[in-house]
């Protein structure tokens, strides 16, 4: 069933893109009880098995049915375009117990036997003692599913920003949400989600909307945020199929004799604009040997740069995708 969002003027002067990592916490916790959508993350759920099996996260579950509605407090939209998880969980503890409880009635009224089971009467008893109790849960699940991946995460969501945002300037709004998934739709100043649950409608009031890559919410997009928070869609970032490709693995073997083995990980590592540092912590290499490498990559018409926010991310050009990918290709 769609989800709609019905548009003012005002409304697409307000339209940003963010990413959260509070969103990548929750639908991480979702990820693990849904072995449908464990494809991409294989090699994630493998280096955090041992830590997710100490984790009580039975609570978060029970809120989370597979069909209905997700507490919104729980993931509250971001207020700028970076935030960090401190801030973010900050606000959850600080939501309003009274919205809170309403938030889990709704969810666990979408799962059978959730309102009537021993546990969702407890949540609902005491709100402020819920809110406090999920948000340290969500800590917890940050510090062990999220925590020690954020860097090459956060460089796959700022790589989706920066390539939407420039697409966004040159094929404007509407044509902006065919690329970013076909089940989004733009039909007379309404923007329709197709295949979310249930069949609800929303006018943004001159508040615009969020716009937010995921990496944890394929092959799902999500249009969500009741009131009193920002309406919302999440979407499945580009280029999760080689999130947990180590850079050795994609190295053709040719191209590493040419250029270097260092050197060509960096033109491989490339398939996401990505910074310097980023580069380093993927590859395990000093941010100046890194740098040093791609100076050449671009002096030899491999990859070009731009400024987006505080840093300068590179991409690969058509010459250098070619060289990338051609190893494989022959083989």
């Amino acid at each position: 069933m769609p989800f709609h969002l019905h548009f003012e003027e005002s409304d697409l002067l307000r339209c940003r893109f963010a990413l959260s990592p509070l969103w990548e916490t929750q639908a991480a916790v979702r990820l693990l009880s849904r072995p449908g959508q464990h494809g991409y993350h294989l090699p994630w759920l493998r280096r955090i098995r041992e830590g997710a099996a100490k984790l009580d996260l039975a609570p978060l579950w029970l809120l989370m049915p597979d069909r209905g509605h997700n507490p919104d407090f729980i993931s509250l939209p971001p207020r700028g375009p970076v935030t960090t998880f401190a801030e973010e969980i900050a606000q959850v503890r600080a939501v309003d117990p009274a919205v809170a409880r309403e938030d889990m009635a709704l969810a666990l009224a979408d799962r059978p036997g959730g309102l009537e089971s021993a546990a969702g009467q407890r949540l609902l008893a005491d709100p402020a003692r819920a809110v406090q109790e999920l948000a340290d849960l969500l800590e917890q699940a940050w510090r062990v599913l999220v925590e020690p991946h954020w860097p090459r995460l956060r460089a796959l969501l700022e790589a989706d920003i920066a390539y939407h945002s420039r697409r966004l300037a040159e094929t404007g709004f509407e044509g902006l949400l065919g690329e970013v998934s076909p089940r989004l739709r733009w039909t007379d100043s309404t923007l329709t989600v197709v295949g979310t649950n249930g069949d609800h409608t929303r006018a943004l009031g001159g508040q615009g909307l969020v716009l937010m890559p995921s990496v944890f919410v394929w092959p799902e997009v999500v249009g969500g945020y009741e009131e009193p928070w920002q309406p919302a869609v999440i979407y499945p970032a580009r280029g999760i199929g080689g999130l947990w490709t180590e850079a050795g693995e994609r190295t053709p073997e040719a191209l590493a004799r040419l250029l270097g083995r260092a050197r060509a990980d960096v033109l491989c590592a490339l398939d996401e604009p990505a910074g310097t540092s980023t580069l380093a912590h993927r590859l395990s290499l000093a941010a100046s040997s890194v740098s040093e490498h791609l100076s050449v990559l671009r002096a030899a018409g491999l990859l070009t740069s731009r400024r987006y926010g505080h840093q300068v991310l590179y991409e690969r050009t058509p010459l250098g995708i070619a060289l990338a990918v051609s190893d494989h290709h022959a083989g």
